[in-house]
């Protein structure tokens, strides 16, 4: 049989689901220059970003109405990331 090289491959243990995140993480309300971390919600496959940005922080750099464009820096360079609401959560600390 052929090898699968789909989008999603070798997630298995990366994506697992880690519980239900419920309605805050959708109706949350973001705003230019946010500060967000990007985790991956294993359940939406609609606006997923690419495995390779699971848990990296960017700054968002446009709001639309159910996604956001967020500049993430990847070594040296930037890269622009499309994720929907329900993959992405505010940076808590700072």
């Amino acid at each position: 049989m052929a090898r699968s090289h789909g989008y999603r491959r070798r997630t298995r243990s990366l994506l697992r689901s880690k519980g239900v995140r419920g309605l805050s993480s959708i109706l949350r309300e973001y705003s230019l220059n946010d500060r967000v971390v990007i985790k991956i919600d294993p359940a939406q496959v609609k606006g997923m970003p690419h495995r390779r940005f699971n848990g990296l922080v960017g700054v968002v750099k446009d709001v639309g109405r159910r996604a956001l464009t967020i500049e993430v820096p990847v070594g040296e360079k930037m890269k622009v990331v499309i994720a929907r609401k329900e993959h992405v959560s505010p940076l808590e600390g700072r």
